[in-house]
């Protein structure tokens, strides 16, 4: 008996690389678990050939290059020119007058392009096929799957898939890299790592080591547009399966928490065969040791000028540095990456931080330069840095993206042109003035944190892409601002509840009134105005306010009509309001959805669009509430009058309406109101006259509950 051993080394590098199987290793498990496949005693008999571009491949100084080990594993070796013709050649070559009987034949390939010779060898020879490749199956979905036996490497004796675990310090190598002048890109910084560890074999376990969501606790994590995403870090690792564990803030925490999972893990009999550390501390001699004693393959990730002497004269350990695997940006080459601004939601981030306490320092003392030494100390006193070192590291780095500008030496100033600049002051001014209107109007302690909610929802300057998506995007910067000290929030007692406690809003007395927007009289007339209009019918709100309670009605009875002929619950708030527009005279229309809102007979949300890949702020009628039930009611009583007098054939106007209602309706009201849901439409040539839209969805379903009210009677 004999048979042919094809080996494929072009693919089987990126194999070994990937898997971290050592390649002379592999060549003489192959040649052994060949023979034993096709019966023999021996390799004698076995014809074993390597074929690859061999001179594709190189290597260091200090290894032997895979021509040279396959040659030593006893291998004949074939030069491949050129990949598309190898299948002809190796059966001229081979198989087309063979020297002797060859019984079987087994093609070690994880590449498809090989599939030519094992269907010419197929249909020409008697021989046994046999493919040895890696999970994914050349074979699979071809006609002679079910006749060639597939192997994976896995399964064969002698080889064996290195996996390998990674205990990222994230801490230290974030501070690392930030030291020596490097960005730190999480998303570029992410993928680097996993393909690296993966180039040593099968990844199976990944964890980074943190202080996560400490404020100021790290350096700033951006992606590669510059924007700040420290606070998403933890589920952008989830993501690519690293799991981000927390430990407090400090050098000695880290290393303790890393060095108990380290060599707990170790311990285990499904460890890891490559052990891979991302550190620069020293401390971890005292880790490394126990797992090399153990046969462990231990590499250590460093950053160039911050990974301890130690660690890189330690003779047992591979050492791979991470500012050489990686392409992060320095400081300098930032500054001339130009931020996007997109349609991404635009969420508080450390800038946010930076922006509001400069904005603070200038405002307070207008007198005085703000210099990068006063801003560090201010973000320090805000809590939302650590130390002065990570203070300096926020704010250079913020020089660097432009959102701060350095006048001289140590002064620096906001950039107002800057999108995240103006985006953010405009953030705060509109919702601190919301507060400080009320209070001051009114004189009141505090707002009610759902009501302000409900009054940001209604800014139509912070309806812009990415701002003032819904009720989460809201509290996160009223949140933002709590952190930052421009708001106070505080538990006080519900007014109808003594004992449950309810979330409130207020100015802090520490605030400067410089920092404060200047008062906007309507607004905050606007914002007390909506709290006193809690549970005022809509009857008695026209006595006090007659154009808000007009608008009231216009927008109960469009709602109603537009989800009750189109089966939708809630109804587009832009186009609402588009429909209403020539009778809203400034804010009448914002003031009409607040009192609905304080009177809770709608809601405003953000819904999914089934016409659109976004959603869409709408309004929601609460057709149950008793306000809304007796608007509806008078829409009703208002278009059987129309019906009857359309059956009559009395000509519709506003003196004959007015002739067959008492004289508390508000007819003009009401027709216009008919007018613009298109229930009435004016003559052509007498606008005084109208014509009532029988077939109309509304009007059908008065005329309809007529029907059923008369065959009631008579039944």
């Amino acid at each position: 008996m004999a048979a042919y051993l094809i080996v494929d080394v072009d693919d089987l590098l990126r194999f070994t690389s990937q898997n971290g199987i050592d390649l002379h290793e592999l060549a003489i498990a192959l040649r052994g678990n060949a023979a034993l496949a096709a019966g023999l005693f021996d390799t004698s008999n076995l014809s074993a050939i390597a074929f690859a571009d061999w001179r594709s491949h190189t290597v260091d100084e200090n290894q032997v290059e895979p021509e040279a080990l396959f040659r030593s594993a006893g291998y004949e070796i074939v030069e491949v020119d050129d990949r598309a013709t190898l299948p002809q050649r190796l059966i001229v070559q081979y198989f087309s007058l063979p020297p002797g009987r060859r019984d079987e034949l087994i093609l070690a390939t994880t590449n498809a392009d090989m599939m030519p010779l094992i269907c010419q060898i197929r249909e020409v020879s008697e021989m046994r096929l046999r493919v040895w490749g890696a999970d994914n199956n050349i074979l699979a979905g071809s006609v002679c799957e079910d006749e060639i036996i597939f192997q994976p490497f896995e399964a064969l004796s002698g080889i064996r898939i290195k996996n390998v675990w990674v205990y990222i310090d994230f801490e230290n190598i974030s501070i690392s890299l930030n030291e020596q002048g490097f960005v730190v890109n999480l998303d570029h910084l992410i993928e680097r790592m996993v393909s690296q560890a993966q180039a040593h074999g099968k990844l199976v376990k990944m964890a980074a080591y943190a202080p996560w969501g400490q404020r100021g606790a790290l350096p700033p994590l951006v992606d590669s547009s510059g924007r700040e995403i420290a606070g998403d870090a933890p589920a952008r690792l989830m993501m690519a399966n690293i799991d981000p564990v927390f430990h407090l803030p400090g050098k000695q925490s880290a290393d303790i928490r890393i060095a108990r999972d380290v060599l707990t893990d170790a311990g285990h009999p499904e460890a890891g065969d490559v052990i891979i550390l991302a550190t620069g501390d020293r401390d971890f001699n005292d880790v490394i040791n126990p797992l090399l004693q153990r046969n462990k393959t231990v590499i250590v990730w460093g950053v160039r000028g911050s990974t301890g002497r130690l660690l890189q004269s330690h003779p047992s350990l591979q050492l791979e540095y991470i500012d050489d695997f990686t392409e992060l940006q320095t400081h300098q080459s930032l500054s001339a990456v130009e931020t996007r601004e997109d349609t991404e939601s635009f969420i508080p981030s450390q800038w946010s931080s930076v922006i509001i306490q400069c904005f603070r320092l200038a405002s307070a003392q207008p007198s005085e330069n703000v210099t990068e030494a006063r801003l560090i100390r201010q973000l320090i006193d805000a809590g939302d840095v650590i130390s002065p070192e990570r203070g300096d590291d926020l704010v250079s780095q913020a020089v660097s993206l432009g959102i701060l500008q350095q006048q001289s030496a140590g002064v620096i100033q906001l950039n107002l042109q800057h999108h995240i600049v103006e985006k953010t002051l405009l953030i705060v001014n509109r919702l601190v003035r919301r507060v400080a209107n009320t209070l001051s109007t009114r004189s009141w302690e505090y707002v009610n944190y759902g009501f302000l909610l409900k009054g940001l929802a209604m800014e139509r300057d912070l309806d812009r892409p990415g701002m003032n998506e819904n009720d989460q995007w809201r509290s996160h910067w009223i949140d933002c601002l709590v952190r930052e000290g421009v708001l106070q929030r505080d538990l006080v007692p519900h007014r109808h509840n003594p004992e449950d406690l309810v979330p409130v809003i207020r100015i802090p007395a520490a605030v400067d009134d410089r920092i404060l927007p200047q008062a906007d009289d309507d607004a905050g007339a606007a914002d007390v105005a909506a709290q006193d209009w809690q549970g005022v019918p809509p009857h008695k709100l026209s006595e006090v306010e007659p154009l808000v309670a007009r608008m009231v009605t216009r927008i109960v009875i469009s709602v109603q009509q537009f989800t009750s002929f189109r089966n939708f619950a809630w109804c587009p708030l832009g186009s609402l309001h588009r429909r209403l527009r020539e009778f809203d005279s400034g804010i009448i229309f914002q003031h009409a959805v607040e009192y609905l809102l304080v009177n809770e007979m709608v809601t405003v949300n953000e819904y999914a669009n089934p016409r659109s890949d976004y959603n869409t702020k709408g309004i929601e009628l609460y057709e149950s509430h008793p306000f809304v039930a007796v608007l509806l009611a008078e829409r009703d009583e208002f278009v059987r009058v129309l019906l009857a007098m359309y059956h009559n054939n009395v000509t519709i106007s506003q003196p004959n309406i007015e002739e067959r209602l008492n004289s508390g309706w508000d007819v003009p009201l009401w027709i216009s109101t008919m007018r613009v849901e298109n229930v009435l439409n004016p003559l052509p040539g007498r606008t005084d006259q109208f014509s009532l839209f029988r077939t109309h969805h509304s009007v059908k379903l008065v005329a309809n509950d007529e029907v059923d009210e008369l065959a009631a009677a008579n039944h």
